[in-house]
């Protein structure tokens, strides 16, 4: 079980963060919301670079706050990985 669930936990984050901009999206789109997706994606098509390079930083954060996620959640599954003591 713990060597099938780290491969599960290492593709999470991507999928998240790609799910998270995709739903939202579409979820703006069909029910005429105002987001951060269709705001995002107007944006690339009015090329409005600040607001584009905001959204982009946001995503990233999502992204980052997820693999921060990910590497606690990779120790509590298997105890024996050890982020602390690697050696070059």
């Amino acid at each position: 079980f713990r060597n099938a669930m780290l491969i599960v936990i290492a593709g999470f984050p991507a999928a998240f963060v790609h799910i998270f901009f995709t739903g939202s999206l579409l979820i703006e789109v069909i029910f005429s919301l105002d987001g951060l997706g269709l705001l995002g994606y107007e944006s690339v098509i009015n090329r409005d670079y600040p607001v584009v390079l905001g959204t982009l930083y946001f995503y990233a954060l999502i992204n980052l706050v997820m693999t921060l996620v990910r590497d606690i959640v990779y120790v509590m599954v298997d105890p024996r990985i050890d982020f602390e003591s690697r050696t070059a």
